[in-house]
């Protein structure tokens, strides 16, 4: 365990190594193993991750060392990174020195040009996998990072995002933890990888023959028991045993003969006092220059040291020699470092806390003299500070400001702590308040960041009291609390503020009456603003405007949204309007175009709106085009495609905190569970839906899941309770043009479940609201089959429902037209009726198979067995569940162009898609043809599409 890496990897023979064990390398051939098996499978193309976990000393940095070696011998490409304590603060510093960047500050403060409080965390996780994904493309790489439990919360972030993201790839992570370090998002990150398929390797001390097979490594001989009783004080710990043994042998501690070895003295030394004696053992000034280098951290540059100590670099060179020539610190490729973790510990350990805190502020000063970014210094001066400390404050502020868009909870903890240091006097507590709120609004802590915004409000200076007011606002809408957002925002307008201001505070108004659904109100407030323009801000009258396509809605006025829309997006993308105010206007048009069944142009707009989000950092709506794209796949009847974006939104959800788009994809699966026939997965995934405590989704309205909950209701027998749920539908004229408008299939739905259940009216008033929505927007004839659906079924009429079948252009819900069809000409006598009710019912079947919807299907096989008619054979046979057969027109476009060669992303873009859902598509892709690479995918694709690829 004490030799050089490369030595035990020679050892080992590489990793077609069979061996148990081998010196330099005893007790961990399962571990080994493991790691073997991960090196041949990228060979064969496949990736994954590996954990690797133990304390200090018992061999992570070893494992991954002779990983690294085997993987250069085997042909794999090899990046590798580390995190330190005191570069925790620094965003993905631990994954830019694995892909070779120099500049480890490279993304603080790279945004600074774009307007708004934007969250970069999103663009630069994809500058950052783009070039990784490259790498990997031409060929297996494996991946270290050692030292996770320092790595900063975007690193986290990036590796929860990437492992899953690039697992199609023949790409090894090997991440490696020190336990009883780190917090509870480092254990949640390792938890959630091990569910996903990682492999835990979980480090224990050696066993009694692995340290019998050590002594003899390092001493040459087999041990007495006397030599075991004194190797058993290192408690299995690799790295304190051989240093014990080492340190003991050099003093002539044993005795070699006939081939074992002996103690010569009775006394047994405690294992750490050895390390110890070797500080001990260096001269005064060596100690004292390792005591400071111990406070740069686990590793440093020479010239760091040089500056600090007062010394030149070339005065430096005799200590930093006999520092080597104890076996302190060793030289890397640019830096000094500290042997082992536990060295650096022990010469840590000699400093007194204030002389420790003195010269982390002696390090902290000595970086802020030099300019450039805080976020190192920053480090220190967690360390270092007092209470009232002026200049370490600003230091704070500063770092804190640099990070707040690259990793917002950074920025929170360097806020916050410079809050606790503030005196309440101090002139700057109002502004790092208002930077504390900003990171913690940014990271999801909501109800933190409006205590303190209130707080703040009570103390700031009143040329800051504005945009604590305006922040507070946004705060409370996103907390789903209109009414409060509305009303400071209102007090807000009623000052003199600067325009940036008051274009936020008049947008948080707009959404806020949206949201409230106050249109009285809201309606009187967007036309006095676009009928005096010029004395508004473009922010205000964008806000307008939507509110008035909202509007335009509820009054069943479709054309009159669409303009409303367009215009926005004519002020969007040339007048001065807020980053947050970019996506809506295409989100919106994307659910006005999939609501009048115009698909492709939905499509476009979906893309749109998430290329601004990405590029603007709007990470509160970045869930919100996949769950966008579900919705539309859900129309056009591909269930599997709409089940795989909403799994890759609330992918991004939990990842990012917005979890009210986490309940939106829930209630996606949910129906589409139902329409499956899978009501026991369906119930769960309600009962989570439940579970999820957030404010509801600012673009998407409730009517969407109280028809899901009701379709629940209903398919469990309870239809009264359905009836209920959608009660305010039924009995409110705003609310029924609304939903059906917005949702159209709940027409014939609800108007169906009204008749079930004896409530006539109701469906009286579906009918009627959709035949008045078809009659006053004859430009949109979608919404004449809509209205012909559900007056077919009130009034028994099957040639409206004839048309409904005709004219749908939902497969779901041409399908049901054609089941309502059916029943209703099964109820009438004759035989015409029977066949013609029999053709009916064959097409609802063959209709609900060809989308998947096999609750509905077995529902017409009933209907069709009751009229004595059994028509299997016509129906088309299901999809397998495995195979090239099994994969859906999507997954088959995606094996496509990833088999030519594409990247993820390259793919997302031809398609329409994130690199999330392409992601989401490979991994089903891989399950159904029971494969693990692309290569072996692009060895099917050849097989079964040689033209796609000919031609690419």
């Amino acid at each position: 365990m004490g030799e050089a890496s490369h030595h035990a990897t020679e050892a080992a023979g590489g990793p077609d190594s069979r061996r148990s064990s081998w010196p330099g390398w005893r007790g961990r051939a399962r571990e080994w193993g493991l790691v073997v098996g991960s090196i041949k499978a990228a060979r064969a193309g496949r990736g994954g991750v590996l954990l690797v976990e133990g304390p200090s000393g018992v061999g992570k940095s070893h494992l991954l060392d002779m990983a690294a070696a085997a993987a250069e011998r085997a042909g794999l490409g090899v990046a590798r990174g580390v995190a330190d304590e005191l570069t925790q603060l620094i965003p993905l510093a631990p994954l830019m020195s694995a892909l070779g960047e120099s500049d480890r500050t490279i993304f603080t403060g790279r945004t600074a040009s774009i307007p708004g409080p934007a969250d970069q965390r999103l663009q630069l996780l994809a500058e950052l996998q783009e070039p990784l994904e490259r790498l990997v493309a031409d060929g297996p790489v494996l991946l270290t990072l050692d030292d996770v439990e320092w790595a900063d919360p975007l690193t986290l972030l990036a590796l929860r995002s990437m492992t899953s993201d690039l697992s199609s790839y023949p790409l090894v992570w090997m991440l490696a933890r020190t336990i009883g370090r780190g917090d509870a998002r480092l254990d949640g990150l390792f938890n959630v990888l091990e569910k996903e398929g990682a492999t835990r390797l979980a480090l224990a001390a050696l066993d009694e023959r692995a340290v019998a097979n050590v002594v003899t490594d390092v001493l040459g001989a087999a041990p007495e028991p006397d030599v075991l009783a004194l190797a058993n004080l290192a408690k299995g710990n690799p790295f304190l045993l051989v240093d014990l043994l080492e340190k003991l042998n050099s003093e002539g501690a044993f005795q070699v003969a006939d081939g074992h070895v002996r103690m010569v003295s009775a006394g047994l030394p405690r294992a750490q006092a050895v390390t110890q004696e070797r500080l001990e053992q260096l001269s005064v000034r060596t100690r004292h220059l390792l005591q400071a280098a111990a406070v740069l951290g686990r590793s440093f540059s020479v010239t760091d040291l040089a500056e600090m100590v007062g010394e030149s670099t070339s005065g430096l060179l005799p200590m930093l020699e006999e520092a080597m020539a104890a076996g302190i610190v060793e030289a890397t490729e640019h830096e000094v470092a500290f042997r082992h973790d536990l060295l650096w510990q022990a010469v840590v350990g000699t400093l007194p806390a204030a002389v420790r805190q003195a010269l982390h502020h002696d390090a902290a000063e000595m970086l802020l003299r030099r300019g450039g970014s805080a976020v190192p210094a920053a480090a220190h001066l967690l360390h270092s500070a007092g209470r009232g400390d002026e200049s370490a404050l600003l230091g704070l502020d500063r770092a804190a400001r640099e990070v707040l868009r690259s990793s917002p909870q950074t920025a929170a903890d360097l806020a916050t702590r410079a809050l606790e240091l503030s005196d309440p006097a101090d002139a700057g507590w109002a502004g790092r308040a208002a930077t504390a709120v900003d990171a913690l609004t940014a990271i999801g802590r909501l109800p933190e960041a409006a205590d303190l915004a209130r707080t703040a409000l009570g103390r700031a200076p009143p040329a800051q009291a504005p945009h604590l007011r305006c922040a507070l606002a946004y705060i409370l809408l996103l907390s789903g609390r209109p009414a409060e957002a509305e009303s400071e925002a209102e007090s807000l307008l009623a000052q003199d503020i600067p325009e940036d201001l008051r274009g936020i505070a008049e947008w948080t108004v707009f959404w806020g009456l949206l949201c409230l659904n106050d249109f009285g109100k809201g309606r009187l407030r967007a036309e006095a603003v676009l009928a005096d323009r010029e004395r508004h801000t473009d922010a205000a009258v964008v806000g307008a405007l939507l509110l008035l396509a909202r509007l335009a809605i509820v009054d069943g006025r479709i054309a009159d949204s669409f303009a409303h829309l367009h215009e926005a997006q004519r002020i969007t993308n040339s007048g001065t309007v807020e980053a947050i105010q970019r996506p809506y206007a295409r989100l919106l048009l994307s659910l006005n175009y999939r609501a009048m069944r115009q698909f492709g142009p939905s499509d476009v707009a979906i893309q749109d709106a998430e290329e601004e989000i990405n590029a603007l950092g709007l990470t509160v709506l970045a869930a919100g085009p996949a769950l966008f794209r579900s919705v539309l796949r859900l129309a056009a009847g591909r269930f599997d495609d709409a089940a795989a974006e909403a799994k890759a939104g609330m992918m991004i959800a939990e990842e990012l905190g917005t979890h009210g788009f986490i309940r939106v994809g829930l209630s996606m699966l949910a129906f589409i569970a139902m329409r499956r026939g899978d009501i026991d997965t369906a119930v769960q995934h309600i009962e989570r839906y439940h579970s999820v405590h957030a404010a509801s989704g600012m673009l998407f309205g409730s009517v969407w899941e109280r028809w899901v909950m009701a379709a629940l209701a209903e398919t469990q027998g309870d239809p009264e309770r359905a009836v209920d749920i959608l009660h305010a539908i039924y009995t409110d004229q705003d609310e029924r043009r609304w939903a059906l408008i917005t949702t159209p299939l709940t027409a014939s739905w609800m108007t169906r479940l009204a008749l079930a259940t004896g409530n006539r009216p109701y469906a009286r008033a579906i009918v009627d609201t959709a035949e008045s929505l078809a009659r006053n927007n004859p430009d949109f004839p979608c919404l004449a089959v809509t209205a012909a659906h559900a007056r077919g079924l009130l009034r028994q009429d099957p040639g409206a429902l004839a048309s409904a079948v005709t004219d749908q252009p939902e497969p779901w819900a041409r399908a049901s037209a054609a089941e309502d069809l059916g029943v209703l000409l099964a109820a009438r006598p004759g035989t015409a009726a029977r066949e013609q009710a029999v053709h009916s019912l064959d097409q609802a079947l063959d209709g609900y198979q060809h989308i998947g919807a096999l609750r509905d299907a077995a529902r017409v096989r009933a209907r069709l067995r009751a009229l004595g008619v059994r028509r299997r054979h016509w129906a088309q046979p299901p999809r397998p569940t495995f195979g090239w057969d099994s994969l859906t027109d999507t997954e088959r476009e995606v094996a496509v162009l990833v088999a030519q060669g594409l990247t993820n992303r390259q793919a997302a873009a031809r398609m329409f898609l994130s690199p999330h859902t392409v992601s989401t598509h490979l991994r089903r892709i891989f399950t159904k043809l029971d494969i693990g690479s692309r290569v072996d995918l692009a060895r099917i694709v050849t097989e079964r599409c040689p033209g796609a690829l000919r031609n690419a």
